[in-house]
């Protein structure tokens, strides 16, 4: 990355005024318990998040570095000045195809500056964007397309066939980037008028939808609001340590379609004036990754657990940053269990703690570890997020004690939480017990209110009377060394209800044979106890995993 990034200091705002989204609670030095005792949510009258992560910028420091993209052509680099003229570019393209106020502008692109200007243009414009993984085929496209009600789309030349032989009559207008003809993205910004007044819009106001597939059913759209960006500040700000501090620079591999790419990375870093880094990997390489990382000066990374635990098999990963011109200072990870063993390679390989925290996409980031500032415990996703009431409830919806497992829950009133799913009303009241949003996660807190993950509740396994969560089995097979991923769930049982079956992808030089499969099981029955060891061990190439790398154990069930 260029010098300038190095110019990126600790100011968490530009110039020019109070900060509307200052927290003043949260300082180095301080105890977590006193940063939540002091939090208040910022609660400014008017927010949009066109203007809290670019605009402001734009005004106060024009030429400030805000987007180093590596794509085919090498290194492009975009100042706050320049992203803010060409999202106003966009927006009057899209308001002349009679995109306005409350229509939805959906977004299938990689990292890339388009994909960033697409979801500016859309909050400037009072619009509300729909993130698409280009991961989706046409099926999973058309029931989002149709079921957002999306009028305009900005896509690329990869995915935009995606769209022949679809119907979608609302959908009236399609930009490609690196197309051809009239629906060309560069030629129609090109054309546009880079002045435009920004809609006024408040916190409550709707910014964009993220569908998540949940266990059962067809997807669900969570509409959040433009408040969502304030909820995510706390959570992101602590897992990177006080972020931001001189010099700071953030990558992610997770795509921006992903809650986890979009409002733990590419939204918070802009909003705090950090440079961001945006690269598209074709397949996820770990050793690619950590070269980024140093060449690109990544001070403060976000990486799924699934991309951790690949990056785990590379040798010396240090060895990467050898002459590079700074260190990476954070890792923070979320989105499924962290797991004990990848807390100790951090430790042991990187010098760091990797800083796990919790969150859905309904409402993220409200459990949180962050070193400077709490003991991290092994297996713990963290504690309560500043601005978070978090619990664990039972099934009636009351409140457990420390210890006591049941569901993970978050009260009403927190920045982040959704305003409801998309035209869902009937599975928006499902979601809550009173003022409790269940997260339909098993988990327990301890005394000291650290939160341990169990399982989905649809992962929980029955055996024997006990109920299993699949993690920690997990967790403890990927300690042995022959074990690169492993997948636990529980399979009809005549005697037992259900038996737990581990679905194990081995490292190269060891052999899948039965001596291999007692070998685990003995590992876990030592480890952690008879009655959760698996009954059988099967061995597979690759693990069935979501589109934001997330297991899914129930594709497993009944293979193995």
């Amino acid at each position: 990355m260029s010098d300038r990034s190095g110019e990126a200091d600790a100011r968490s705002a530009p110039a020019g005024g109070p900060d509307p989204l200052a927290m003043p609670a949260l300082a180095p030095g301080r105890s977590w318990d006193a940063m939540r005792r002091d939090f208040r949510w910022p609660n400014p009258p008017r927010l949009n998040i066109a203007e809290a992560i670019c605009d402001r910028w734009a005004r106060a420091e024009p030429e400030r570095l805000a987007l180093r993209h590596l794509g085919p052509r090498g290194a492009e680099e975009w100042s706050y000045g320049r992203l803010a003229a060409a999202s106003r570019r966009l927006a009057n393209v899209l308001s002349a195809a009679g995109v306005a106020r409350g229509d939805r502008v959906a977004v299938l692109l990689p990292q890339s500056p388009a994909a960033l200007l697409a979801h500016l243009a859309a909050y400037r414009l009072g619009a509300v964007a729909v993130p698409l993984f280009t991961l989706f085929g046409a099926e999973a496209l058309a029931f989002r397309l149709a079921d957002s009600g999306a009028k305009a789309l900005v896509t690329d030349a990869a995915n935009r066939p995606k769209l022949d032989g679809l119907d979608l009559p609302g959908l009236t207008r399609v930009l490609t980037v690196g197309g051809a003809g009239a629906e060309d993205f560069e030629p129609a910004l090109a054309r546009a008028s880079d002045l435009h007044e920004m809609v006024a819009t408040g916190p409550e106001d709707p910014a964009f939808i993220s569908y998540t597939s949940g266990t059962t059913g067809p997807p669900k759209g969570a509409l959040h609001a433009h408040r969502v960006l304030i909820g995510h500040l706390p959570g992101v700000r602590l897992a990177h340590e006080f972020l931001p501090q001189p010099s700071d620079v953030m990558w992610t591999p997770a795509d921006w379609a992903w809650m986890g790419g979009l409002c733990n990375v590419m939204m918070p870093a802009l909003c705090l004036g950090v440079p961001l880094v945006s690269h598209r990997f074709e397949k996820f390489d770990p050793e690619a990754a950590f070269a980024l990382m140093a060449r690109e000066g990544a001070s403060c990374v976000f990486a799924p657990p699934t991309a951790l635990r690949l990056m785990r098999q590379v040798e010396r990963p240090l060895r990467f940053w050898e002459g590079a011109p700074r260190r990476l200072r954070t890792l923070a990870c979320g989105g499924e269990a962290l797991g004990a063993e990848l807390l100790d390679w951090g430790r042991e390989e990187l010098g760091l703690t990797i800083n796990e925290f919790y969150g859905q996409t309904e409402c993220n980031k409200m459990i949180a570890n962050a070193a400077c500032a709490m003991a991290v415990k092994p297996g713990a996703m963290g504690r309560a997020a500043p601005g978070f009431e978090v619990g664990v409830i039972d099934g009636e919806g009351r409140a457990l004690p420390p210890g006591e497992s049941g569901e993970i829950a978050v009260k009403r009133g927190a920045a982040p939480m959704f305003l409801g799913y998309w035209n869902r009303p009937d599975k928006t009241a499902e979601k809550f017990a009173g003022d409790w949003m269940r997260t339909g996660d098993e988990g327990r807190m301890d005394a000291e209110g650290y939160f341990f993950f169990a399982a989905r509740s649809d992962d929980v396994i029955t055996s024997s009377g006990y109920r299993i969560g699949p993690s920690e089995i997990e967790d403890c097979l990927c300690r042995h060394p022959a074990v690169a991923m492993a997948a636990v769930v529980g399979e009809p049982d005549p005697v037992r209800t259900e038996a737990v079956v581990a679905h194990v992808v081995a490292r190269p030089g060891f052999a899948r044979d039965d001596a291999l499969a007692a070998a685990l099981t003995d590992h876990v029955r030592t480890r952690i106890s008879a009655h959760v060891a698996p009954r059988r061990v099967v061995f597979v190439e690759t693990l069935p995993m979501t589109a934001t790398g997330k297991i899914m154990r129930r594709e497993l069930r009944g293979t193995g």
